[in-house]
């Protein structure tokens, strides 16, 4: 059977019709709920495409419906992406996990990490107990933080640095290696900008800006046509409208976006959360990681680069430390891989997938997996900004297991 998302019936893969029907009826209550306004579903298995559904709107105040091909803000499951970038530079000898970050970036040579401050109250600055390293960079243990967090003083010395207001990647990568690190480098684990620095790395290592060398070895070969940093202006009427939730009126359209709406290909592209996409293009990314590392009869990445992206690499220590970030919360049986989580022992982490499943979710609420072990992929995409927002990834996946027949 070719692996390249052509259609099936759910019981030719070995999986239930109902099944897969119950996990949409239990979305569709969440629509009729107010609590969404609408999700796009897809489920493969075995590489074949059993299920896509477009539900509820894409714009509540037209009521204009979802459709398959609408296009989402997919926000930090660019993060995969951005890991799948970097793992090709790795077949290609540019980088070791090992690296400092300092042997590409040289601007972080000398950094320091915050460690208080004194009865002055000026800050005090200690030495790294080692260089912050590419491996951590791809585990958010390097000591960044991601700028946002008025009550932390690393974050408050990125916002006056403009580390979010940058041109380019190289400038922002130059503005952040003045602020200290947040922490000692491997003690903890931070959600962070680590993933908008690594486009910074990409772009220095493949001369490339990072839009181009996505759409160059990632996008155009997996034929991913929707995909990219930005939304040109004949597709601006496919995107479905952002929301979030008011306590008083319900959902209501997002003003501020997060991060800036471009139409055109944006010199700072967040390899963090930038990208707009689609339920079938990124589907054909994560059929390539179920695929390890093919689609369609082209290489994307090795074999072995991908398993190393999808393996945990955090210590039982920092698994143990309480950390994690929204609905991703690192635990025993939970870690994190490269730019993505990693289930070690599913029972563990109380979710019923097999082990070595990779995913990641999106400040909007999309969410996706791949499970190697039962060869399945999902891709859930909805536009609510993700405060207190039902846990779908975790909804989808327990109704997923009682899906599967085999």
């Amino acid at each position: 059977m070719a692996r390249d998302l052509g259609p099936a019936r759910p019981e030719e893969v070995g999986l239930s019709g109902d099944g897969l029907a119950r996990i949409d009826a239990a979305i569709v209550k969440l629509i009729d709920g107010g609590e969404l306004a609408g999700a796009v579903t897809l489920v493969a298995r075995h590489g074949k495409i059993v299920h896509a559904n477009a539900m509820g709107a894409k714009d509540l105040a037209s009521g204009e419906p979802l459709s398959i091909d609408t296009l989402f803000r997919i926000f930090s499951m660019t993060k995969p992406v951005t890991g799948v970038a970097m793992m090709i530079l790795h077949d290609e000898g540019l980088w070791r996990p090992e690296d400092p970050i300092s042997r590409h970036l040289p601007e972080f040579a000398g950094v320091k990490v915050w460690a208080g401050r004194n009865g002055a109250g000026d800050a005090v600055l200690e030495a790294p107990h080692h260089p912050p390293t590419l491996g951590e960079l791809l585990t958010h243990t390097a000591g960044f933080s991601y700028g946002f967090n008025p009550e932390s003083p690393v974050d408050l010395i990125y916002q006056a640095a403009g580390v979010w207001r940058s041109a380019t990647l190289a400038e922002m990568s130059a503005k952040l290696a003045t602020a200290p690190l947040a922490y000692q480098p491997g003690a903890q684990w931070l959600y962070s900008l680590s993933m908008d620095l690594q486009g910074a790395i990409i772009e220095k290592l493949s001369g490339q800006t990072l839009p181009d060398f996505m759409q160059s070895r990632i996008f155009g070969p997996l034929g991913m046509t929707d995909t990219a940093f930005h939304t040109p202006p004949e597709k601006q009427h496919r995107r479905a409208t952002v929301y979030r939730m008011s306590q008083s009126r319900g959902l209501v359209p997002v003003e501020q976006p997060l991060l800036p709406e471009y139409e055109a290909p944006p010199g700072m592209a967040s390899g963090g959360g930038g990208l707009v996409s689609t339920a079938h293009d990124y589907a054909r990314f994560a059929q390539m990681l179920l695929n390890r590392g093919e689609f369609g009869g082209v290489r994307i990445v090795s074999e072995a680069a991908l398993a190393l992206q999808m393996s945990n690499h955090l210590s039982d220590e920092i698994i143990a430390g309480g950390f994690g970030i929204g609905l991703q919360q690192i635990r025993p049986g939970y870690g994190h891989g490269f730019d993505g989580a990693v289930f070690t022992d599913p029972v563990a982490a109380g979710i019923p997938v097999g082990r070595g499943t990779y995913q990641w979710d999106g400040a909007a609420g999309t969410w996706f997996w791949v499970d190697p072990v039962n060869d399945l992929l999902y891709v859930g995409l909805i536009q609510r900004m993700a405060e207190a927002s039902p846990h779908l990834q975790a909804i989808t996946q327990t109704l997923m297991a009682g899906a599967i027949l085999d």
